[in-house]
C-alpha cells in the first residue's frame, strides 16, 4: 500500500535526538531557541515562538491579541477543526465565509459582507499548502482595522506574491508528524510585533516573566528540546522536501486524465515581492514558490467518492478525505449556537474532495501506480 502520508525520518534526525538525550537538557532550551531563530528566518518574520502543537499556537495567538468574549473572528468552514476551536477557546465567536472552488481557501469577495461592529480578526487558512490571496486579506483588514491571524499549519515554505506565509499577520504553524516539516508534535507562532511576541512567550509558560514570578494567567504550552531537535533537522531539508512534493504534484496533474475527477489548480503568483522587489529569504531561495503541496486533493465528480476510495485502496493507493464535514455542521458548534448557516461551496467540496499521496518518499513507480489507479476509476 502506498501510504497517504509518510514522515521522512533521516539518520540526521535520529542523531539530533540522541545529541539532546546525551546533553541532559530535555525541556525547553537551546534547541528550541535555535529552531525559533531559523523558523523566523524562513518565514521572513522578526519573531518565532515555539509551542507544544499547532492548536496551542492558534490559542496563544488569539489571547495575545486580546481576542475574547464579545468578539467575532471571520474564518473558513472548510478546515481542520483546530482553526475554529481556537476561536472558541478564546471565548470569541467564529463567523464563517464560504470558499473558492478552485483553491479551497476562503473567498475574499465574501468577507466584507460578513463584517459587523463586533468583528475583531480575520483567520485565513492556507489549506493543503496553497496560500490564500493575502494581498486581498490585508487590504480588507487595513480598511476595517482588523487583526489578521494566519493558519499556516499546512503551509511552511509557501508564499504569496513573493512574501512568505506567516509574515503578513501573526502566523501559526503545526509541526505534527505528517506536516511538511515535522517535530513529531509541535507548533510555532510568527510575528513582527514585539509586544505580541512577548505576550506569546509568557502565555506558553504559565505567564512567567522571571522564575516563579507570574505576570498573567498562562499555560504549559512549551516545546521540548527533543522535539525541537527533530524540527531543526527537518527544517534544514525543507527545500528538498518541497521540491520533491512539487515534482510529484506536477507529475500527477500532467498524467491524471479522467473526466470523473478534477485535479487541483495552482494559483499563479509572481516570483518577486511587489513590496521589495526581492526575495524575503534570499539565503534559502524559497521565494515565489506558491503552493507547497501538503495535500494533493482531487474532486471526485463522476462517481460516488466511497466507490473511488474502495477502488484506489484495492489498487494499493492510500487516500483520505480532508475534510468530510464542514465546521458549521459540527455537533459541538451547533450545540453552542455557533453552527448553522449555508455555505454551498464548502458543503459541496466536503462531499467531493479526496487526497492522494504526494509526499517526498514517493518513487517514480509509486507515481505511475497512483496515476494508473485514478485513470482507471
Amino acid at each position: 500500500m502506498i501510504p497517504i502520508s509518510k514522515p521522512t525520518i533521516t539518520e540526521q534526525d535520529k542523531q539530533a535526538v540522541l545529541a539532546v538525550l546525551d546533553s541532559g537538557m530535555l525541556v525547553q532550551g537551546p534547541r528550541v531557541a535555535e529552531l525559533e531563530q531559523h523558523w523566523a528566518a524562513v518565514c521572513g518574520a522578526k519573531h518565532a515562538i515555539a509551542t507544544s502543537n499547532g492548536t496551542t499556537a492558534l490559542h496563544v495567538a488569539m489571547l495575545a491579541h486580546g481576542i475574547g468574549p464579545g468578539d467575532e473572528v471571520i474564518t473558513t468552514p472548510f478546515t481542520f477543526i483546530a482553526s475554529v476551536n481556537s476561536i472558541i477557546y478564546a471565548g470569541a465567536t467564529p463567523v464563517f465565509v464560504d470558499i473558492c472552488p478552485d483553491d479551497f481557501n476562503i473567498n475574499p469577495d465574501l468577507i466584507e459582507q460578513a463584517i459587523t461592529p463586533w468583528t475583531k480578526a480575520l483567520l485565513p487558512v492556507h489549506l493543503y499548502g496553497q496560500p490564500v490571496a493575502m494581498d486581498r486579506i490585508m487590504e480588507i483588514a487595513q480598511r476595517h482595522n482588523l487583526i489578521v491571524i494566519e493558519d499556516c499549519a499546512q503551509a511552511i515554505g509557501a508564499d504569496t506574491r513573493g512574501q512568505p506565509v506567516g509574515s503578513f499577520g501573526t502566523g501559526c504553524f503545526s509541526l505534527y508528524a505528517t506536516k511538511n516539516v515535522m517535530s513529531a508534535e509541535g507548533g510555532m507562532i510568527t510575528t513582527n510585533d514585539d509586544a505580541i511576541a512577548h505576550t506569546c512567550r509568557l502565555l506558553r509558560a504559565h505567564g512567567m516573566e522571571r522564575r516563579y514570578q507570574y505576570d498573567l494567567l498562562g499555560f504549559n504550552f512549551r516545546l521540548s528540546d527533543l522535539h525541537a531537535a527533530i524540527g531543526l533537522s527537518q527544517l534544514g531539508q525543507l527545500e528538498t522536501f518541497t521540491t520533491q512534493r512539487r515534482h510529484n504534484a506536477e507529475y500527477l496533474n500532467q498524467h491524471i486524465q479522467n473526466p470523473a475527477v478534477i485535479t487541483p489548480k495552482v494559483t499563479e503568483r509572481p516570483e518577486r515581492s511587489e513590496r521589495s522587489g526581492r526575495c524575503a529569504n534570499e539565503r534559502s531561495a524559497r521565494c515565489g514558490n506558491g503552493h507547497v503541496w501538503h495535500q494533493y486533493t482531487l474532486r471526485i465528480v463522476g462517481l460516488p467518492r466511497d466507490a473511488a476510495m474502495q477502488k484506489l485502496t484495492e489498487a494499493g493507493v492510500g487516500c483520505g478525505v480532508f475534510y468530510p464535514i464542514p465546521a458549521h455542521q459540527q455537533r459541538h458548534l451547533i450545540e453552542r449556537g455557533l453552527g448553522g448557516g449555508h455555505f454551498p461551496v464548502a458543503e459541496q467540496l466536503c462531499e467531493q474532495v479526496l487526497s492522494l499521496p504526494v509526499h517526498p518518499s514517493l518513487s517514480q513507480a509509486d507515481l505511475e501506480i497512483i496515476v494508473g489507479a485514478v485513470n482507471s476509476l
